[in-house]
């Protein structure tokens, strides 16, 4: 796994996209291959821009909404990664897990900051 030197989350998510586009290059050309790319590629590649937006948040209100999406879409690629493994679609499954990780750790690091942001929009009012 690559190794940051500054935390910059929104690189991170970037490349986690980067990486399912990888991915789905590996599925299968067939009417299940297809069906599973284009939904892993819809929510894998869409946590990125959705933090994106949320550093450009009219509100912290705002900014929690546009991070939940892409809690969302971390959540239902986590599930088709899942699928990805247990249906065998690529051959070396080995290679999915570490992508499997990294999505658990992006997963726990945006529900991490909506609960502070939460807390934060409490303090405010």
């Amino acid at each position: 796994m690559k190794k940051y030197k500054e935390f910059d989350l929104e690189e991170r998510l970037i490349d986690f996209a980067v990486r399912i586009i990888r991915l789905t290059e590996s599925l299968p050309n067939t009417y299940i291959g297809n069906h599973v790319k284009g939904q892993i590629l819809r929510s894998g590649m869409s946590p990125a821009p959705n933090y994106g937006e949320a550093q450009s948040a009219e509100s912290r209100a705002n900014f929690i909404h546009k991070i939940k999406l892409s809690l969302k879409e971390l959540k239902e690629t986590r599930v088709w990664l899942k699928i990805i493994i247990k249906a065998e679609l690529i051959e070396s499954v080995s290679k999915v897990i570490p992508l499997l990780e990294e999505n658990e750790e992006l997963i726990s690091i945006l529900f991490t900051s909506i609960e502070t942001a939460k807390k934060n929009l409490k303090k405010e009012t």
